[in-house]
């Protein structure tokens, strides 16, 4: 898919001076993270769709290199098996409609399910006919080192995962293991104490693992953030991984989405009236923002075409497009004393779960994506 390119915001600014927000793509970013993942993982990497599945996101990825898609929808499984030839997509939500499971599996050829009780399994066994499958079995896992915790409504326990498995195996399915340690997970040790409930589980089960996946949670690095580096998680994986003492055979998975995707794109907005310390912009959190609501903080800057921008610097609340009081960026934000109507703000780090959760809600929609060849948002260069 191509896009209108641009060297810079600045640049596109200048080109369209734009009253509607912008998503500005990064591809150099998408690029080196997906680079990154598929280097550094001891495995298979799989790019969670959820969280930005526009086609040049997809594209830019499949392009670094990343062939394998984990996919909770039967849109989600169409749009890969449409946009690419060669990619493989893993439909990994543990609950699915009866007819999804049945076109995924006969128009799509989906082999890869994951399931977390009795019932599902039967469900993914009837309507795929109970042939050449790899089935996982998803665990819950300890909640507190997350922002989102992913395992209170999806997750069988240690026993109950066992005789899941031993269920996926006597069915003669290729059976394997996986967790989600939660959104935006702080901790490595997060991902060594879910891997010694895999090494439980498996044990008391009594069957070969074919698969090991370690699921999403990596974070992203937000403005204040205090995580270790990626590395950190990749060897506390490795390190938890070897302690399992998989066979050869065993693939060992990731499904990262925020930590591959957060920095390949910023927000253009722009200030459509000003309050004395209120900002009202044309974007909020019914639309691309509404990630901010879960505590994320975003960089600012403030982008004008002429006139001095003010050095001194003041606290700003913002307000979205709607006509809705609910429409309030939460915090508070620091940019030019002088901040006024016909500026715009750009959010960086914003690829992750901005365009994928924006409603249309009181007529508002950004729908226009251009690429920008800088690199990435300033404040990370």
């Amino acid at each position: 898919m191509s896009l209108a390119r641009y060297p810079s915001v600045e640049a596109m600014v200048a080109a369209l001076t734009p009253s509607y927000p912008v998503y500005c793509l990064r591809p150099a970013a998408l690029a080196r993270q997906a680079r990154w993942f598929l280097r550094r993982f001891p495995g298979r990497v799989l790019y969670a769709v959820k969280c930005n599945p526009h086609p040049f996101v997809l594209a830019t990825l499949y392009e670094a290199g990343i062939r394998h898609f984990d996919t909770a929808s039967l849109p989600e499984v169409a749009q890969i098996h449409e946009q690419f030839d060669d990619a493989n997509a893993y439909y990994h939500h543990p609950v699915k409609g009866r007819a999804a499971i049945r076109s995924a599996y006969q128009v799509y050829g989906v082999r890869h399910y994951t399931i977390d009780s009795a019932r599902e399994l039967a469900k993914v066994m009837a309507e795929t006919g109970g042939r050449d499958l790899a089935i996982q079995v998803r665990l819950a896992t300890p909640a507190g080192h997350a922002a989102i915790d992913l395992s209170r409504n999806f997750g069988a326990e240690v026993s109950e995962g066992a005789a899941l498995l031993r269920a996926v195996h006597g069915a003669g399915f290729e059976a394997g293991l996986s967790f989600h340690v939660g959104s935006q997970c702080v901790a490595p040790e997060a991902y060594r104490t879910a891997l010694r409930l895999v090494g439980e589980t498996a044990r008391e089960a009594g069957v070969p693992l074919r698969a090991v996946n370690v699921g999403g949670g990596f974070p992203a690095y937000y403005p204040g953030s205090e995580i270790p580096p990626l590395a950190d998680f990749v060897a506390a994986i490795t390190a938890g991984a070897a302690e399992l003492g998989l066979a050869h055979e065993t693939v060992l998975m990731c499904e990262p989405g925020r930590a591959l995707v957060a920095d390949g794109c910023s927000i253009l907005t722009q200030i459509h009236l000003r309050k004395d310390r209120s900002l009202y912009i044309n974007e909020g959190v019914f639309g691309a923002l509404s990630d901010l609501k879960l505590g994320v903080i975003l960089p600012v800057r403030l982008i004008r075409l002429s006139g001095p921008v003010a050095p001194e610097r003041a606290e700003f609340s913002l307000f979205g497009p709607t006509c809705d009081s609910m429409d309030a960026v939460p915090g508070l934000w620091r940019l030019p004393a002088n901040a006024e109507e016909g500026d715009w703000i750009e959010f960086g780090q914003a690829g992750a779960y901005s365009n994928a959760l924006a409603t249309r809600f009181n007529g508002f929609s950004a729908d226009t994506f251009v690429a920008i060849d800088d690199g990435a948002y300033p404040s990370r260069q």
